[in-house]
């Protein structure tokens, strides 16, 4: 991105945010201002990423969680964000809309990015999520959903698969789309607390 560091967004990436995401030309600015303040080069590293996933969970580890997030949004696997995947992620993961949303969860699950989820990606995504539960929460959850592995092997089994079995994208999107329970099993339920967490920020 060219213009990276000169404080204004170009036109074609203002438009191209505009088009993609919920976020009017004001929003915009403002989130780019304040992304060049904390980010200085452009781009925001993966620690840098983990920091601020960390300031939103003090009581629970979402250092993997974070990793898996931030793997799926680096499009270019450069190993930073720049601000156009920044907003994209910011966006995607508060509102975006249900297919977007799913095509991203897809990304976020394959782990090693070879198109396919096989059983291992599903424990692997979901053990990162549980290290974000806090010890107490956890006490609350279902007996058959109160592990990673139990919660794994209920999603495995929503969808049909043997243990070596694979899913594909559109298995993945058709499957959660037709079932909410698989939605719920799949993500991380405390989006309030982000959401609450950049209200505080703001004012």
């Amino acid at each position: 991105m060219g213009n990276a560091k000169s404080g204004a967004l170009s036109k074609e990436l203002l438009e191209d945010l505009k088009l993609n995401t919920k976020y009017n030309e004001e929003e915009l600015c403002a989130w780019y201002q304040s992304f060049l303040k904390e980010c200085p080069s452009g781009r925001i590293s993966k620690e840098q990423f983990d920091g601020i996933y960390a300031s939103f969970f003090p009581d629970a580890d979402p250092s993997a969680y974070a990793h898996h997030v931030f793997r799926s949004f680096d499009t270019n696997s450069d190993g930073t964000l720049d601000f156009r995947e920044y907003i994209v992620a910011l966006h995607l993961t508060s509102s975006g809309k249900t297919l977007q949303k799913l095509e991203w969860a897809f990304n976020l699950y394959d782990v090693d990015g070879n198109g396919t989820i096989s059983k291992n990606e599903i424990q692997e995504i979901v053990k990162s999520i549980f290290n974000m539960i806090s010890a107490e929460d956890q006490k609350n959850l279902p007996d058959d959903e109160n592990a990673p592995e139990k919660r794994a092997d209920k999603i495995w089994t929503f969808f049909g698969k043997k243990e070596n079995d694979k899913i594909s994208e559109g298995e993945f999107i058709q499957g959660v789309m037709d079932n909410t329970e698989i939605l719920r099993l799949i993500q991380f339920d405390e989006p309030q607390k982000i959401k609450d967490k950049l209200k505080e920020k703001k004012q």
